[in-house]
C-alpha cells in the first residue's frame, strides 16, 4: 500500500515529458498563491482569513499555507505526487464550492482550473521524470531483493 503512494506510472515518453510540464507549471504558478498567504502567515499580524469549516482563520490559513506552498513543492519535484495533488485539489474545490460558492463564476473558475489539473495529476502519478519514479525503482529493487 505504501509502495502505490509512490508508484510513478507507465506512460510513453511525450506523456512523462507532459506530466512533468504540467507538475511544474502547476506547482510554479500556485506557488505564486501561496507566498503571499505565507508571508501572512508568519507576518505577526492579525490573521484574516475565510474560515468555511469554523476551525480558525489561523488553521485555515496553516491548511491553505501548507497545500499552496509545501504540496506546490512536493508536485514540482514529483514527490509523493498523489497525496501534494489531493491536497491541492481538495484546496481548490473548497476555494471554488465553499469560499467562493456565493461569488460569480469568474471568481470560481481558476480554483476550478487548478482542481481539474490536480485531478489529473492525482490520476496520472507523477510520470518517469520525478523523485517518485526514483524512490520507487528502489522500492521494487528492494522488494525483489528480500
Amino acid at each position: 500500500m505504501f509502495k502505490s503512494i509512490f508508484n510513478p506510472g507507465i506512460y510513453s515518453q511525450n506523456i512523462n515529458s507532459a506530466i512533468l510540464l504540467l507538475r511544474i507549471v502547476a506547482g510554479i504558478f500556485m506557488l505564486t498563491h501561496g507566498i503571499g498567504k505565507f508571508e501572512l502567515l508568519i507576518g505577526g499580524g492579525p490573521i484574516q482569513f475565510p474560515d468555511p469549516f469554523g476551525v480558525g482563520a489561523s488553521i485555515s490559513l496553516f491548511l491553505t499555507v501548507f497545500a499552496e506552498v509545501f504540496c506546490s513543492l512536493l508536485l514540482i519535484f514529483g514527490l509523493a505526487t498523489r497525496f501534494a495533488a489531493a491536497a491541492l485539489l481538495i484546496t481548490m474545490l473548497v476555494a471554488a464550492f465553499v469560499v467562493h460558492i456565493n461569488d460569480d463564476f469568474s471568481k470560481q473558475e481558476l480554483s476550478l482550473i487548478y482542481a481539474a489539473i490536480y485531478m489529473v495529476l492525482l490520476l496520472a502519478a507523477s510520470g518517469k521524470f520525478s523523485v517518485d519514479q526514483l524512490i520507487y525503482k528502489n522500492m521494487t529493487r528492494n522488494s525483489r531483493i528480500s
